[in-house]
């Protein structure tokens, strides 16, 4: 194999958290309201790091901060719902990245069987169960395993989706 100069790696003195976000905002990826409930009231966070892990036994995971003021409310619940947004959420996305405000505010939302609140309107949602959880450099890596979904019909929607820094939609990328 015989690699061009200009995809070469280089070694650089000093790694820069900064490239190396946005190097990463070069990959697409969907944007999810993790959502929980306990004695205070319903709870969520935006996520972009999801990902289905497993099919047998069904688990899904994400990525969170260390320092989120909302994940410890989830934990302490030992589960959660995960809430992929559909293409027209993104003021949704946006109220639920803020710290120290109302998130739930003008926001409808119905309880899984286990209570955990789904978003209106989302492309669809899987109500989980905590099943493992790893610290990872600044981020938690968790991972749950799936006890209720969706039923087919609701998933009609386009994807909410993150690149380069900017929310897109499906039709912002063809061609």
């Amino acid at each position: 194999m015989t690699i061009a100069p200009e995809q070469t790696m280089t070694t650089h003195p000093a790694f820069d958290p900064r490239v190396f976000r946005d190097t990463l905002g070069h990959y697409a990826s969907g944007i999810t309201i993790i959502s929980g409930i306990d004695e205070e009231g319903p709870v969520g966070f935006t996520c972009q790091s999801f990902y289905s892990v497993s099919t047998e036994p069904p688990l899904v995971s994400f990525s969170v901060m260390t320092n989120s003021t909302t994940y410890p409310r989830v934990r302490e619940t030992g589960r959660f719902a995960v809430n992929v947004l559909a293409h027209d959420q993104h003021t949704v996305s946006n109220q639920f990245a803020r710290k120290g405000t109302d998130k739930w505010a003008g926001i409808d939302w119905s309880p899984t069987q286990a209570g955990n609140p789904v978003i209106s309107n989302t492309l669809m949602w899987l109500d989980c169960e905590i099943w493992a959880e790893h610290e990872a450099g600044d981020h938690y890596i968790v991972i749950g395993r799936v006890h209720q979904m969706s039923p087919p019909e609701w998933h009609t929607a386009d994807p909410l989706l993150y690149f380069k820094g900017q929310y897109r939609h499906l039709r912002d990328l063809e061609g």
